[in-house]
């Protein structure tokens, strides 16, 4: 079945580089990729803007993104990916989120910052809001200038205290199928023995993960969790970072914290957040 993956642009190096991201990731399968643009102005409402300088910036927007497709088709040798521009006068959140329900988009992929992008700064404003309000499908966050790595490797980290339905499972079963990628579920051990309720759930991922090619991992939490996390990949050498995101993940405080220095944690893979 054809994927419908959205790819949310300001036409910087970084939206390019999460966008030849996503092109890599599904070399090999059938995809209608959704160039996505939000020509509004910062925080002022389109009403407020005068009606040619609005035309300017459509008219901007719309020779970018030809430009863009253009770029796209070069570097793309897939005969069975399709290209279509969505120009929208919605801020880039609301217009992610119509977009999201109307073309039944499986994946959002987007850069971790945008074009005035500071070295201080963990994620981008639109990257936040992105993470924190979609909650329809994944968004796989893709760091500043990355390079395309096969992901032969996945990490899930979990702490087994619930049962992942297929809305979980599913985005991961899809990611590895793509190139045949491990999965590495990891759990950091804070308590002293797991309760029946972890067990059991360690039961049921055996049986939703049979076929494929995964693993269980350990930890102990000696260290702050995103600092054990990033151990682990450089240990394991993962290729891409699963999280979770619902109101007790640490995610949510990974994605609100500006500065990188105070939580011991930086983006250097490409990270699928899922929504509970």
């Amino acid at each position: 079945m054809s994927k419908n993956i959205l790819l949310p642009t300001d036409f910087s190096d970084n939206a390019w580089s999460a966008i030849a991201y996503a092109l890599k990731l599904y070399e090999n399968e059938s995809c209608t990729f959704y160039f996505i643009n939000s020509f509004k102005s910062g925080s002022a409402s389109m009403s407020s803007l005068s009606n040619k300088l609005s035309r300017v910036m459509k008219e901007s927007a719309q020779k970018d993104m030809l430009e863009l497709k253009r770029k796209a088709r070069i570097v793309d040798t897939n005969e069975n990916h399709n290209f279509e521009t969505i120009l929208s006068s919605e801020s880039l959140l609301e217009a992610i989120h119509t977009v999201t329900t109307t073309h039944k988009i499986d994946m959002v992929v987007m850069g971790t910052k945008g074009a005035s992008k500071a070295k201080e700064i963990f994620f981008g404003s639109n990257t936040v809001n992105v993470l924190n309000r979609i909650k329809s499908c994944p968004v796989l966050a893709v760091p500043d200038a990355y390079s395309f790595v096969t992901p032969s490797q996945i990490a899930f980290p979990t702490d087994y205290n619930k049962e992942y339905t297929d809305k979980i499972l599913g985005p991961i079963k899809s990611l590895s199928k793509l190139h045949s990628s491990k999965i590495r579920i990891l759990h950091i051990q804070e308590e002293k023995e797991l309760s029946e309720t972890q067990n059991t759930n360690i039961k049921n991922l055996e049986d939703d993960l049979a076929g494929f090619d995964y693993s269980f991992h350990w930890m102990p939490g000696y260290d702050q969790k995103t600092s054990v996390i990033v151990d682990f990949i450089k240990e394991l050498e993962i290729n891409i970072l699963v999280l979770v995101n619902n109101k007790h993940s640490f995610i949510e405080n990974i994605i609100n914290e500006p500065v990188v220095k105070k939580i011991g944690f930086s983006p250097i893979i490409p990270f699928l957040v899922i929504p509970e």
